[in-house]
């Protein structure tokens, strides 16, 4: 049976903005209220600046500003929600954390430079961190002061985490680290970074790993940005050359990390996703107004596309909602179905807009007056930047190879991949 909620009434209705609200307990309804207030009060006068600023494609845009915004969500009680109360959060429950999700991308509020500390690494620690982590980490994450990056893709070692090479050796009181990690989303702007190391080259791949909590600002990292076709740098390389950190900054146990990696990759398909589909329903709202505009609408295989559009939305929503309660068990199946369903859905959007462009998709068009981006090397706007950030969809995060393969062992009981080699 799907979640509560209004159906809209067909892809092209521009009600569908509105008319997707769940069906709120009363209690639900004043936290919705309470929440859109507090946006709407305070994403004006100093902050009017960032609504809209960030995303895909965007991260470099208004960075003081949305720091500022960090700072200020933490001081209001409006960072980590679902934290227990006891760490700072309010405790708040899951319709809870939906509604402030919804009601946080539909005030169009800026794209946030916290959600990893937030959203990963905070409800890591809470589960598997020591006391003395969550005294020193949770309060800097929670008040916007520390922001975090997330260390686990390499070179040869991306969807197979099991597979990285990146060393970490104890020397006294300290861990001493070195190798590569890649795609380290706004590694030039984090303070910390969690760190999937390799800690015994002799155990078997997934059982010589530890996770470790490594800090940014030392001599032997060097962080090197990866150019997108975007012309923006959100991703990063980061080197360990002998990077260190004291012997305590292990989560879980030394050799035991690959538990605690798979339960931050839970996390990171959790409610958070809820904004992400909603930031999804406004761009299908951008191409759907495209078709009018152009008059493609009519074409009957672009309609297609566009109810198909649609329908992929809807069945994202339902079955995040439906996996939701589940979300403190991380590493089923559930999170790869999700993650394979929506990256190869967004990706169909971006080509299904350029197809709406036609010729003029060719063209790079300029920004769009008072937007406050500064040009990149060739300017774009948001569909262009959709169609281009979106080809990498299917790999980050990992591949849909991937996660076909974690659904087939799973979920459906077929045999492992064979391990060729290792």
């Amino acid at each position: 049976m799907p979640p509560r909620g209004h159906l809209p009434r067909s892809p092209a209705d521009p009600a569908l903005e509105r008319d997707m609200d769940l069906l709120d307990t009363p209690g639900e309804a004043l936290f919705r209220a309470e929440a859109r207030a507090w946006l709407r009060d305070h994403l004006a006068g100093e902050f009017a600046c960032v609504a809209g600023a960030g995303g895909p494609g965007r991260e470099h845009e208004d960075i003081e500003a949305r720091l500022a915004w960090e700072r200020l969500l933490g001081e209001q009680g409006w960072s980590c929600l679902g934290w227990p109360s006891q760490w700072g959060g309010r405790g708040a429950t899951i319709a809870e954390q939906v509604i402030w999700n919804e009601e946080y991308v539909a005030a169009n509020a800026p794209a946030r430079l916290g959600v990893l500390g937030e959203g990963l690494l905070g409800p890591t620690l809470i589960a598997h961190g020591t006391e003395a982590q969550k005294r020193r980490f949770l309060a800097p994450i929670r008040l916007g002061r520390e922001l975090w990056c997330q260390g686990y893709s390499e070179p040869g070692a991306g969807s197979d985490l099991a597979g990285v090479t990146t060393r970490a050796v104890l020397e006294g009181d300290e861990w001493v680290i070195t190798g590569q990690k890649v795609w380290t989303s706004l590694a030039h702007l984090a303070d910390w970074c969690f760190v999937v190391c390799r800690t015994d080259p002799e155990a078997p791949r997934h059982r010589g790993l530890s996770y470790l909590l490594v800090p940014m600002d030392q001599p032997g990292i060097t962080v090197r940005p990866i150019y997108q076709m975007t012309g923006t740098s959100e991703f990063n390389e980061v080197f360990f050359d002998g990077a260190r950190t004291p012997v305590e900054m292990v989560v879980g146990k030394v050799n035991g990390g690959w538990g605690v990696a798979l339960a931050t990759l839970g996390y990171e398909r959790g409610v958070a996703m809820l904004g992400h589909l909603l930031a999804f329903r406004r761009e299908l709202e951008q191409v759907t107004e495209l078709a009018r505009r152009t008059g493609r609408a009519g074409n009957p295989v672009l309609r297609q596309r566009l109810a198909r559009a649609w329908s992929g939305l809807m069945v994202m929503r339902w079955n995040t909602l439906r996996a939701l309660p589940g979300i403190d068990s991380p590493g089923g199946a559930q999170a790869s179905i999700s993650k394979l369903f929506w990256a190869s859905w967004h990706q169909e959007l971006g080509e299904l807009s350029m197809d709406l462009l036609g010729a003029d998709a060719l063209a790079w068009l300029a920004p769009e007056p008072g937007s406050g981006s500064p040009v990149p090397s060739y300017p774009l706007r948001d569909l262009h930047r959709t169609f281009l950030f979106s080809r990498a969809e299917t790999i980050y995060g990992g591949s849909n190879e991937i996660q076909r393969n974690v659904i087939g062992e799973r979920a459906l009981g077929l045999p492992t991949e064979p391990k060729v080699g290792r």
